[in-house]
């Protein structure tokens, strides 16, 4: 017969397995389930309207004149439109298209920015929020890039290249802010010496044209819900746990799971297409109303 000593070691022993089998479980996954309503009908949300501002709406608004019905827009070094968005012209719908069709060497401006030590900054330097928009967003463009070293493809090694019709009117090209000196702030701090030189550079020509998707609202109503909704649910679709789990999350707009996941939430994740993964911009059309949704999966590590 084991002795009492015995028994307590054993017993010990066990508990400290037990412990270092916690231990070494890995931590539980966390889903979180994002849903906002969207107060617009798909066809409003898919259409797309330029900016209102001249630095980017302009040049689209440009564009879209040029190209529909079925013209053709050229640009060099920047992309005149966005790529298969959906615009509409005197009750017909359009998709717009850009391919490269080549590259051309083109006169450009080139702006660098040389730092200024605090002590050598003039009193009749600008500070960066008086300036226009096109020129002071050049600046700060330029002033990240030196703080942070961060790369962008508006920059050709430490020079920005204006390209935009604003950019090329703006105080920056037209030779009014050559040589002077911007600040970041009105006490003087970040401080640049602007430089602005001209020289002849290869650019992309891009060439932008439209495609005809639908001739009435109600067709292109159907391209909208097969190009770009991603889940068309009814009630009916859903069981009745998942059903109130999906019109909760509606309201609060937002459920969150941990593994093991209830049957509800894997339900309604098959539902919406989501797998284990996170995703975001999704749309979902439900009982009438649309939606964006998406799935952020927490993994402890």
């Amino acid at each position: 017969m084991p002795s009492r000593r015995r028994l307590l070691h054993a017993a010990g022993a066990a508990t400290a397995a037990a412990f270092a089998g916690c231990a070494s479980t890995p931590a539980e996954r966390t889903y979180a389930l994002s849903i906002q309503r969207i107060d617009q009908s798909p066809v409003e949300h898919a259409l797309y309207e330029p900016d209102a501002d001249s630095l980017f709406g302009d040049p689209e608004r440009t564009a879209l004149a040029d190209v529909l019905p079925d013209g053709r827009h050229t640009t060099y070094g920047y992309r005149p439109l966005p790529r298969d968005a959906y615009v509409e012209r005197d009750g017909t719908y359009y998709q717009t298209k850009y391919v490269v069709t080549g590259r051309e060497r083109v006169d450009r401006p080139l702006v660098r920015a040389t730092p200024v030590p605090r002590e050598d900054v003039p009193d009749d330097a600008v500070v960066v929020d008086a300036l226009d928009r096109p020129s002071a967003r050049v600046v700060k463009i330029l002033h990240t890039h030196e703080q942070s070293g961060s790369t962008s493809d508006l920059l050709r090694g430490d020079a920005y290249v204006p390209r935009r019709p604003a950019e090329l009117e703006s105080r920056l090209v037209d030779g009014d802010l050559d040589g002077r000196v911007v600040t970041m702030t009105p006490d003087g701090s970040w401080a640049y010496r602007l430089d602005v030189t001209r020289t002849r550079i290869l650019e992309t020509r891009y060439t932008a044209f439209a495609v005809e998707v639908a001739d009435s609202r109600a067709s292109f109503r159907d391209v909208v819900f097969g190009a770009r909704i991603d889940a068309e649910l009814s009630p009916s679709d859903l069981s009745s746990d998942a059903r109130q789990l999906l019109e909760r999350t509606i309201r609060t707009e937002t459920s969150d799971a941990t593994e093991p996941l209830p049957d509800a939430f894997e339900a309604l994740l098959t539902a919406l297409g989501l797998e284990r993964e996170s995703e975001n911009g999704r749309l979902l059309w439900y009982d009438g109303g649309l939606f964006r949704y998406g799935l952020y999966v927490d993994r402890p590590s």
